[in-house]
């Protein structure tokens, strides 16, 4: 079973004990955290009784657990313009919060 959840403006698949990254959080390491705009709960391919949220599905809820802060990749940003003399370089590392998945939780009569 996965579900495909929103967080920060991205879409995520995400399945029990899944790790992910996202957007940086303001929630401290070991903090519980609910994502609750899942966009489709997937229980098997075959299945008749997948959802499919318009836009989200109603009662579903994915639950996490934030394992820490990290960092990504350092990117480097160089500028220069032909003929003058201008030259100018960066560089970012974005930061995320690394999530556990714990569980995918359905709601309705029919869920879970």
């Amino acid at each position: 079973m996965y579900a495909i959840v929103e967080t920060g403006g991205k879409q995520y698949k995400v399945s029990s004990g899944d790790t992910i990254k996202v957007d940086k959080m303001a929630e401290e390491a070991g903090a519980a955290v609910t994502l609750d705009k899942v966009l489709a709960v997937v229980r098997d391919e075959k299945d008749k009784k997948n959802k499919i949220g318009a836009p989200y599905v109603k009662g579903a809820e994915v639950k996490a657990e934030v394992i820490g802060a990290v960092k990504g990749e350092k990117v480097i940003v160089h500028k220069q313009r032909p003929r003058k003399v201008y030259r100018k370089t960066n560089g970012h590392r974005q930061q995320y919060t690394a999530l556990k998945i714990n569980e995918i939780v359905i709601g309705g009569k029919d869920g879970a």
